[in-house]
């Protein structure tokens, strides 16, 4: 019996050391719409795939819809499987990073013997499938991947006996300023649809003198496209209390508009007084939006902003930068993983 458990730990010691062992990411299906924390799964996968690891994305059925609509083809040359209707073949060497929302999923592969990583971008799902008393640790997670600092925070104050570790994501290289004057639309992004179209009503039935300003809903666009109808407004709208981290203003900043937004129960690290516009309170959105407009058709912005929001911009992590961090944190989940078994191996050949 000793025999055979110390091949298989030599085995499994060799498939992480030669990155054999495979790194599965579960994904929501989003049906073909773009959505910030599944493209953020799918960067971290291709950093790790460009550093020769063994990725899989997993998702919940066959009929998966992918993203290349949205994202790009590259992301769809990664490797795919689904959980339906099939015994998932998962061996102690492997890991398995399960975002918070899934906690059913965490309770079905418990016993599981493999690495297994909470990934954490919306702590307001935290608790949604978690039974009540349940906790990370008790299903087996003792590792959760997470986007900011004040977030890591939080979650120590909530499950605890659990490592963190911070990956703040990139901003992609597709946004940046455009050259040519901005037309008189702003861009809205909200978490619930009704946010969006709840301000627009009200904007134009309290100020019906502003009816030939244009709002576009930014939401469900691909890459592209939202980085192209960004650079054709003069102004962001933002509506997420719940956000963690906020990546809509931060592209709204590396396109040079500016940002009128909610300030979200979890403040962001990036924000600070004077590089956006900032409030507390979402019914007085719609009258600091009326006197934006109107500073705005007077050339009287405030430059102070423009200049804080580059000093913003600035500080980002690269795509690069990302990437290492990415490769860099899975390199040492591996090698702890493979001493783990190696303490193991030395106990079995002693006592043999």
């Amino acid at each position: 019996m000793n025999a055979e458990q110390i091949s298989k730990i030599e085995n499994s010691i060799q498939n992480l050391k030669e990155k054999k062992s495979k790194i599965f990411f579960l994904v929501q299906d989003t049906k073909g719409n773009a959505k910030a924390s599944i493209s953020y799964i799918y960067d971290m996968a291709l950093a790790l795939k460009q550093d020769n690891f063994n990725v899989v994305i997993l998702h919940e059925k066959n009929d998966y819809m992918g993203v290349s609509g949205w994202l790009g083809e590259e992301y769809m040359s990664l490797a795919h499987d689904y959980i339906e209707g099939q015994n998932l073949s998962i061996a102690p060497e492997d890991f398995i990073v399960i975002p918070e929302i899934y906690g059913f999923v965490m309770e079905q592969v418990a016993k599981l013997p493999c690495g297994k990583i909470v990934l954490t971008q919306a702590y307001d799902h935290i608790l949604e499938t978690l039974q009540p008393g349940q906790t990370w640790p008790l299903l087996g997670f003792h590792k959760c991947i997470t986007t900011s600092n004040m977030l890591k925070e939080y979650l120590e104050t909530m499950m605890r006996n659990v490592s963190y570790d911070v990956i703040k994501p990139f901003i992609s290289e597709k946004f940046s300023q455009q050259l040519l004057p901005n037309k008189p639309i702003i861009a809205v992004h909200s978490r619930e649809q009704r946010d969006s179209l709840n301000l627009i009503k009200n904007f134009y039935l309290k100020f019906p003198q502003y009816r030939w300003i244009t709002f576009k809903d930014m939401r469900g666009l691909s890459v592209s496209q939202f980085s192209n109808e960004l650079k054709n407004c003069f102004l962001s709208v933002w509506i997420d209390e719940t956000s963690s981290y906020g990546t809509f203003p931060l592209e709204s900043m590396k396109t040079n508009i500016p940002v009128l937004g909610v300030v979200p129960h979890i403040v962001p690290e990036w924000m600070t007084e004077d590089n956006g516009i900032w409030i507390n309170n979402k019914i007085q959105m719609v009258d600091y939006l009326a006197d934006y407009i109107q500073n705005w058709l007077e050339d009287n912005t405030n430059p102070n902003i423009y200049t804080e929001m580059e000093k913003t911009v600035e500080k980002l992590s690269t795509k690069d930068e990302f990437y290492k961090q990415v490769q860099e944190l899975f390199s040492d989940y591996v090698e702890k993983r493979a001493n783990s078994f190696e303490e193991q191996l030395n106990k079995l050949q002693v006592t043999e």
